[in-house]
């Protein structure tokens, strides 16, 4: 009985993702169990001396409460999707939802090398990770070709060719400078607060802008 209610209810949520905020959870602790209570991290550099610090507490429950957040909005997702639009778009919300629990766990990580005096910069190694990674994507959703079960995914449909083009192509450039973006970053080094709100307004404009091209263009025919 449970297996037909599980498959009659399906999940963007996988033990995969539940794994990644574990996982973040427990750097955390070891970051609380290692770090006194005043510490702060350096969050950006004005040259070589540091003019803005996250309070240890603040920084180290940030990447899990954008976990849990990310969980809840995935989850009731899937479950506001008939079963058709799900298996639509589930190819896509759920390497979306490990790329993004990812970034979250990295982040974390990066705190913990920070705070125990690494020299891994894993701010600057996510970022640069991410652009490549857009880069890809970005020639991916340029160059794809209209298909049910390609390109991107709205709740929405997208109605005609020209309009699959013009949302493709605009988003696809978007993406791009959005790569290019993170990698000056990268590059720059301005300190890992910078990089966080470039990773967060990337993660969450994209997506945004997409979504705003689909509706922009539903009147096209």
């Amino acid at each position: 009985m449970w297996g037909d209610i599980e498959f009659a209810m399906p999940s963007l949520v996988t033990r995969f993702h539940l794994l990644l905020f574990c996982v973040t959870i427990a750097i955390g602790g070891v970051a609380l169990a290692h770090l006194p209570a005043g510490y702060a991290f350096p969050a950006h550099w004005q040259g070589s001396a540091v003019d803005w610090f996250w309070p240890r507490d603040v920084a180290l429950l940030t990447p899990p409460l954008v976990q849990l957040a990310l969980v809840v909005t995935f989850y009731l997702l899937g479950r506001a999707l008939t079963r058709n639009h799900f298996a639509k778009v589930q190819h896509i919300l759920d390497p979306a939802l490990t790329l993004l629990m990812s970034v979250a766990a990295a982040c974390q990580l990066g705190l913990l090398m920070i705070g125990i005096g690494s020299d891994f910069d894993l701010f600057r190694i996510t970022t640069g990770a991410l652009a490549a990674t857009l880069i890809v994507l970005a020639v991916v959703i340029f160059e794809a070709e209209r298909h049910s079960y390609a390109g991107l995914r709205m709740p929405w449909p997208v109605p005609s060719d020209r309009a699959w083009s013009i949302v493709h192509r605009s988003t696809g450039l978007a993406t791009a400078a959005a790569a290019i973006l993170l990698a000056a970053v990268a590059w720059i080094d301005p300190g890992p607060g910078v990089s966080v709100i470039t990773l967060v307004a990337t993660l969450l404009g994209l997506p945004a802008f997409a979504a705003s091209m689909t509706l922009l263009t539903r009147g096209l025919r």
